[in-house]
């Protein structure tokens, strides 16, 4: 296994809200997401594992994290360490103490997500507010020399935070049942209204790259509209969050079984009134 970057010591339990994550945390994220995909290829980005993050955390249902990580991380069986050589070792996890390790750093960023998400912003310049973790890929790529830049494809290169959305999506999609439209109107409309703020940034920025939004000195490499459109998904997250609480859990229907009138023939099939058969139990 790869070596790992040295410990940051951050765990959900001494992490202080009114504190950010360092750089490094999400460095340390990465390699081990990295060394995941060593052996599953389908392993996610940080990028995307920050959206898919969001959505759960804004969910109308408390999904266990034994139910997601295999959505997400395409485990084998949650808590799984590495498999023997007869065994199938995609998606899983290189020891216990990585799983370990990557689940307290996960749920210090819940906290932090959750805290921001829960807190009153007026703008989203607020420090308190969500910043997702997001990478401006096209503009690391102008970065490169001009040789390297060889090396990638224009048209295939992410929007800026597109991966982002296209995580939040893969959990709304995946939990599908918990996302469904609320029979209020105005609830659904609020509903669909976010989502389509967030679906609008699963799309390419076909735009003139016009700001850099990362770096207010770095190469423009996106357009304007689509800066606002991040915005826009960032305040349809804060939405979401308010929709489901409102709303609360959802309750499924109960459906009371019919049961025939006295007179009526017995379903049993045997052309006796139901009184005379099962009725008379």
């Amino acid at each position: 296994m790869p070596n790992q970057p040295p410990s940051t010591e951050v765990t959900a339990a001494d992490h202080n809200a009114d504190d950010f994550l360092p750089p490094e945390t999400f460095d340390e994220l990465d390699a081990i997401l990295d060394e995941l995909r060593t052996r599953y290829d389908e392993t996610p980005q940080w990028e995307f594992c920050e959206g898919f993050m969001a959505a759960l955390i804004c969910g109308r249902r408390a999904v266990p994290a034994a139910e997601y990580f295999p959505v997400l991380l395409g485990l084998v069986e949650e808590g799984a360490a590495a498999p023997t050589e007869e065994d199938d070792a995609e998606g899983s996890f290189a020891s216990d103490e990585q799983r370990e390790r990557f689940t307290a750093l996960w749920d210090a960023r819940w906290a932090e997500v959750s805290t921001a998400l829960d807190a009153e912003c007026k703008t989203l310049e607020d420090d308190d507010c969500y910043h997702p973790e997001v990478m401006d890929v096209r503009a690391a790529v102008a970065e490169l020399p001009a040789e390297e830049q060889v090396n990638f494809k224009a048209d295939e290169l992410p929007a800026f935070a597109q991966v982002w959305a296209l995580g939040f999506m893969f959990a709304v999609e995946s939990w599908s049942e918990d996302w469904a439209e609320p029979r209020d109107k105005d609830a659904a409309k609020w509903l669909n209204g976010a989502l389509e703020a967030v679906v609008a940034m699963t799309e390419d920025d076909t735009g003139k790259p016009e700001v850099s939004p990362l770096l207010e000195e770095g190469l423009p490499s996106t357009s304007i509209a689509r800066l606002n459109a991040f915005g826009e998904a960032i305040w349809a997250v804060y939405d979401l969050r308010e929709l489901w609480r409102t709303l609360g859990p959802r309750v499924d229907t109960v459906r009371k079984e019919v049961t025939p009138g006295r007179n009526d023939v017995c379903f049993c099939g045997s052309g006796k009134k139901y009184k005379k058969c099962h009725g008379a139990a």
